[in-house]
């Protein structure tokens, strides 16, 4: 079902004078691939432990693309599913934006071959390379161009095929990661008469600090070292990552996110019904709660059978919560999520 029925602007309206300043979420949908890889499958491909994978991250199992899968499918099947819930056509959008760092090819975008494959019209489409942030920096951008009144429906999405960029006899990273894609479509939010709580975008926070970006990168295959035999045999061109320097900042930027969020929401931990993370770790999601003071029965969470999706985490989690019932037309959502940049953010979502 579509999140209500305020009436949305026809095309050559002035949405600047006839909205508020925010958008709204639409509709969401997601995809998994069928492959499922579970802990056990792990344990006889390198030297770990089903236990010690669960202790440490929470992970059970992840979804794994086929061969001859590509990320735009999976952005696009993810895309219909959120079409279909806004009830719109894809030709009736302004904008692509999808966050990845797993693209079809260096060029074009991604987001390019997500427009070809979903028949929308001419629009921009690009995509947003923030990794685990890279859905709520997409979100923050559609936002402010609903916003200002430059586009009235943007689809976002955040997709990932992550199988192809893992070193699978590293098993500091191959147990952390998994595919998927979740999308958003986001249209401006109509007004309420008497509506003390309006939905939609109420504040995003996004913040970058390069001076940990080689703590989680992919050394390989840019300019600063172009593809040779030297550097496909020292497997420079998968994920390289120092878990304790990524570990030790993100429950600090997460926590510093979520109140910054909350603070121009004019809102506090007591306001949300649910917290939406990013499925990175679950001790790093559980100390970022604990310090946020708020109770674990409002944490939703997928990491057990999912994994770490990256970008696609956040709109893969909420599109099921919305779907299953969980999260209903008004709640109040907190996302937040932290990725390779180092690249964080968050935002106050009401559904």
């Amino acid at each position: 079902m579509r999140f209500g029925e305020d009436r949305l602007p026809h095309r050559g309206e002035n949405l600047t004078t006839q909205l508020p300043p925010h958008s709204r979420i639409l509709g969401t949908g997601h995809y998994l691939p069928p492959v499922v890889r579970t802990n056990a499958d792990l344990e006889r491909m390198v030297e770990t432990s089903d236990a010690w994978i669960v202790e440490r991250t929470g992970i059970r199992e992840r979804r794994i693309a086929p061969d001859g899968t590509l990320t735009s499918d999976m952005a696009t099947e993810a895309a219909k599913g959120a079409l279909k819930i806004a009830g719109i056509e894809a030709s009736a959008l302004d904008m692509i934006i999808v966050g990845t760092v797993t693209p079809d090819v260096p060029m074009p975008a991604t987001a390019v071959f997500v427009q070809q494959k979903l028949g929308a019209g001419a629009c921009p489409a690009f995509d947003v390379s923030a990794a685990c942030a890279g859905f709520l920096f997409a979100m923050s951008i559609a936002d402010k161009f609903i916003a200002t009144g430059q586009a009235r429906y943007v689809l976002v999405v955040g997709v990932e095929l992550l199988s192809r960029i893992i070193d699978w006899t590293d098993r500091t990273t191959c147990v952390l990661f998994g595919d998927g894609a979740g999308a958003a479509v986001l249209g401006p939010s109509g007004p309420r008469e008497g509506d003390s709580a309006p939905r939609g975008v109420l504040s995003t926070s996004i913040l970058t600090d390069g001076s940990l970006a080689k703590s989680l990168w992919i050394p390989a295959g840019g300019s600063a070292a172009p593809t040779t035999a030297e550097t496909v045999e020292q497997r420079l061109h998968y994920v390289h990552m120092r878990g304790q320097d990524i570990f030790k900042v993100a429950v600090k930027n997460l926590q510093s996110a979520c109140k910054d969020a909350l603070d121009r929401a004019h809102m506090t931990h007591a306001d949300i019904d649910w917290v939406c993370a990013h499925q990175a770790n679950k001790r790093i999601i559980d100390l970022v709660v604990e310090r946020l003071g708020v109770p674990p029965r409002k944490v939703l969470s997928n990491i057990d059978r999912v994994g770490n999706t990256s970008s696609a985490s956040i709109p893969i989690l909420l599109d099921e919560r919305i779907r299953d019932g969980t999260v209903r037309a008004g709640d109040t959502v907190l996302m937040c999520a932290l990725g390779a940049g180092i690249s964080w953010g968050s935002a106050i979502v009401r559904v």
